[in-house]
């Protein structure tokens, strides 16, 4: 099914537009032909060639109106003068005028317009008292005056229909490249938060899987029951990782946010996380001061987040394979900080600021969620050790 923007014309409907060159031709015929109509009032016939030749000469000049609006209809005023003065008030002129008039208010300003139109219409009032019409009362004066004060309304109303559609027309294109801008926006956002959970659902399991495979390879030979244990951490934490991802699939398929959702992870769920990674060999001891029941929402999912990255980095770079969180739930904020100490500079990644085999994306994911609850988080070396901390503000709520 064919799709059009606003203001556009649909292109399966049919919108005839006639030639200007159309109209053109039929007013020239009706002001030629009013030299030719008998009319009962001896002023409407021309009286002489001069007279005859300024009706006519309208139908030629008035095609240039779109060009030139004004200039054309002083020379109109000027036909209806020339007229007037051989004793002659040509409804022929008074058409031009009016159709001059038209093209004015078409294309100028509605004070330009209403100017233009009083001018008009005082010059052909003066004009007609020349040929011999003694009232300005006259109903043939106040005729043309209104024929011609009609025309420039309806020409004014015309451009203003007319800007009013190009207003309306541009509001809509703008609406629409913000409501594309937005759905971009949203594409974006959304790219990113899968990005985060991926990273935070396989990050660790993968650097598991790295560590073990290394020691797999290197063991094989000389020590085939460590190797045979390393293989089986790897089709452990492989499961893991494949359970992980058919979770955030599972998630994302969903059609409806009521229909499936992740668990909220918190600090509730913090000796879940120690024990995994303990079960990898990573030695985590946890000081917690404060009520952790207080940090709750987005804040207890992002300390959450913070505290599993800090001991991925810790698993996968670190040395002696051992970990320090602190967590300290103050009046108005908490504090997570992880420490863990590392190789020297010339063995470590980590001292280098190389917090992950993605080159760091695990720091940028996380410094991202803290800054989401207008939180602050510094990583970096340490004397000895590496040290992650994030400070993240608490509702007063939850306070």
């Amino acid at each position: 099914m064919a799709k059009w923007k606003a203001g556009e014309l649909d292109p399966g409907f049919p919108h005839p537009h006639p030639p200007a060159w159309a109209g053109d031709l039929i007013a020239a015929v009706i002001i030629v032909s009013t030299v030719f109509i008998p009319f009962p009032e001896v002023y409407f016939r021309p009286s002489n060639p001069l007279a005859v030749i300024v009706v006519v000469a309208p139908a030629f000049f008035l095609p240039l109106r779109r060009r030139w609006p004004v200039s054309v209809l002083a020379l109109v005023v000027v036909c209806y003068g020339v007229a007037a003065l051989t004793g002659t008030l040509s409804p022929g002129t008074v058409l031009a005028a009016a159709i001059a008039m038209f093209g004015v208010a078409t294309h100028a300003t509605r004070r330009t317009t209403f100017v233009v139109a009083g001018l008009t219409v005082l010059a052909i009032v003066f004009l007609s008292l020349l040929a011999a019409i003694s009232s300005v009362t006259d109903p043939r004066i106040i005729q043309f005056a209104i024929f011609v004060a009609f025309a420039a309304a309806a020409g004014d109303a015309g451009r203003s229909r007319r800007e009013y559609i190009i207003a309306i027309t541009e509001r809509a294109e703008r609406a629409e490249q913000t409501r594309d801008a937005e759905a971009s926006r949203r594409v974006a956002e959304e790219r990113l938060k899968i990005a985060r959970d991926l990273h935070d659902a396989v990050a660790h399991q993968i650097s598991v899987i790295s560590l073990n495979a290394g020691v797999a390879s290197s063991a094989l030979e000389t020590r085939p029951e460590k190797a045979k244990a390393a293989l089986g951490t790897i089709r452990s934490a492989s499961r893991t990782v494949l359970g992980e991802i058919g979770n955030l699939l599972e998630v994302l398929r969903a059609e409806d946010s009521e229909g499936v959702t992740a668990p909220q992870l918190g600090l509730a769920h913090l000796d879940d996380l120690v024990a995994q990674f303990a079960a990898d060999g990573l030695d985590v001891k946890v000081r917690l001061e404060g009520d952790p029941g207080e940090v709750t929402g987005a804040v207890d999912l992002v300390a959450y987040r913070v505290i599993h990255e800090g001991l991925t980095n810790a698993h996968k770079h670190g040395a002696e394979h051992r970990a320090h969180v602190l967590i300290e739930v103050r009046e108005d904020q908490v504090l997570i900080v992880v420490t863990n100490p590392v190789l020297p500079p010339a063995d470590s990644q980590q001292g280098r600021g190389v917090t992950s085999a993605g080159g760091g994306h695990g720091l940028l994911g996380i410094r991202e969620r803290v800054s989401a609850v207008r939180g602050a988080v510094e990583a970096g070396p340490m004397p000895g050790g590496f040290r992650i901390a994030a400070t993240l503000p608490l509702a007063k709520e939850n306070v």
